[in-house]
């Protein structure tokens, strides 16, 4: 503003020069045509001059609030990025060589919180911050229950890495060797590094369909690949433009504690069921902790908020389910973690559930306490507790009758088992702002 001020007084004076400039004319009516002329010209050159600073100086002070925006939105136009690309990306907070990397607090922060920690910007990566996360991986033989929190920012994971991890998460414990042997490709109940990296391709193959790699048969790449050396299966990633995947030979966090620091040992099923069961246990005592308030403990009441939490339901319905816990109880008993780490293994056995309370009630009937509890023991080979039993039937019975509609139960748990994965996305304008405030409400 204080700019224009000054232009304008310069305009002024320029005007009163022309004006003041002296008139040597004979006749009063040459002098007024002529002055006329004078000042019609002037005030045409004061404007010509006035609107080139003008266009000069909004030029020299505009400023691009979004500018630094505008390359990321090119590339959200480019690629339509999965829910968990997007969700990946969000709480990445680490780079190297261009390439996007989670620490291990950032995985456990991804999967209970629903935004990412504050921060100013990514950290860049040094060659020798790797060496030192490389150093402080430990082995798989010292794998425990809070290898993830222990190592906080002290470590990174790959996208691919990711996936991976997300996908145990939800495995039941049949579902191990399964997942064991995909990677051991040539089934000497031992993997390699080489294996390892060759289904870390496999696992990224809808990535690689959205960006027009050609689609090659999972066992010619096996047979293909399994002679080469990590490195070689490495080099053969793409750069891609949003950072999740990169052309180069990186020793990730997981890599280095499968397979140790020189990348020569193998994994074994014993350890690689080991890991699988300690993540389990980790990321469900994260959760569970963070409702008990630093007790062994958590009311029936928390407990129906986790299993309400990632779910789309209206506040309506949500606040229902919520009120028929509270009408139903008649004395708040409390749930220990063991009782609510044996409810999540049942709910990994989601889908085995769903195809047993189908061929038993072939009329899709709603089910009975004593139903439900065979069923579960017939999936998981495990009990639950009459009290998760009875506080399941006092959220999900709807009238009161004692029985359970299974198939609403279980398309509920199915969005709380995938932490909402599954469901439609909602990232944008209106429908994002309401479901962040449903999510808010939810927690604890």
């Amino acid at each position: 503003m204080a700019a224009l001020a000054s232009l304008s007084r310069r305009i002024s004076v320029f005007s009163r020069n022309i004006h003041d400039v002296p008139r040597n004319y004979g006749t009063r009516a040459r002098v007024s045509g002529l002055s006329k002329w004078r000042t019609s010209a002037g005030l045409l050159v004061t404007g010509s001059i006035a609107f080139v600073l003008l266009q000069k100086y909004s030029r020299l002070n505009t400023v691009h609030a979004l500018k630094t925006r505008k390359h990321d939105d090119d590339l959200s136009k480019a690629v339509k990025l999965t829910m968990r690309e997007r969700r990946f990306i969000k709480f990445a907070s680490v780079e190297y060589d261009g390439q996007l990397y989670m620490t291990p607090q950032d995985f456990l922060d991804s999967v209970v919180e629903s935004v990412p920690r504050p921060r100013l910007k990514r950290r860049i990566l040094s060659d020798q911050e790797l060496e030192v996360m490389k150093n402080a991986t430990p082995s798989l033989r010292q794998g425990n229950t809070h290898m993830f929190r222990n190592l906080r920012d002290k470590g990174i994971i790959s996208y691919t890495e990711y996936l991976f991890l997300l996908s145990i998460l939800t495995k039941p414990q049949t579902g191990f060797r399964i997942a064991f042997n995909m990677f051991d490709t040539d089934g000497n109940e031992r993997v390699d590094k080489t294996e390892f990296l060759v289904m870390e391709k496999i696992f990224s193959h809808a990535w690689r369909d959205r960006h027009g790699v050609e689609k090659t048969n999972e066992e010619t790449v096996r047979l293909n690949e399994r002679e080469k050396s990590p490195e070689e299966v490495q080099t053969q990633f793409i750069d891609d433009d949003q950072g999740l995947q990169r052309r180069h030979a990186v020793d990730t966090t997981l890599m280095v504690h499968f397979f140790g620091k020189d990348g020569s040992d193998e994994l074994k099923y014993d350890g690689f069921r080991q890991f699988m069961e300690n993540l389990q246990h980790e990321v469900l005592e994260l959760e569970f902790h963070e409702f008990s308030k630093g007790h062994d403990t958590i009311s029936e009441m928390d407990f129906a908020k986790i299993l309400l939490r990632y779910t789309y339901l209206d506040t309506e319905e949500y606040d229902k389910y919520l009120d028929r816990l509270l009408a139903r109880s008649e004395q708040q008993t409390c749930i220990t973690f063991n009782e609510f780490r044996v409810f999540y293994q049942f709910l990994n056995s989601l889908d085995d559930f769903a195809i047993a309370m189908r061929m038993y009630t072939l009329a899709d009937h709603p089910i009975s306490k004593d139903e439900f509890l065979r069923a579960v023991k017939i999936c998981t080979g495990t009990n639950l507790s009459s009290h998760i039993i009875d506080t399941v039937f006092a959220i999900f019975d709807v009238d009161g009758d004692g029985q359970l509609s299974y198939k609403e139960f279980i398309a509920i748990m199915k969005d709380r088992l995938h932490r909402g994965f599954k469901s439609q996305p909602r990232s944008e304008g209106w429908e994002a702002f309401k479901f962040c405030v449903k999510q808010e409400m939810k927690a604890p």
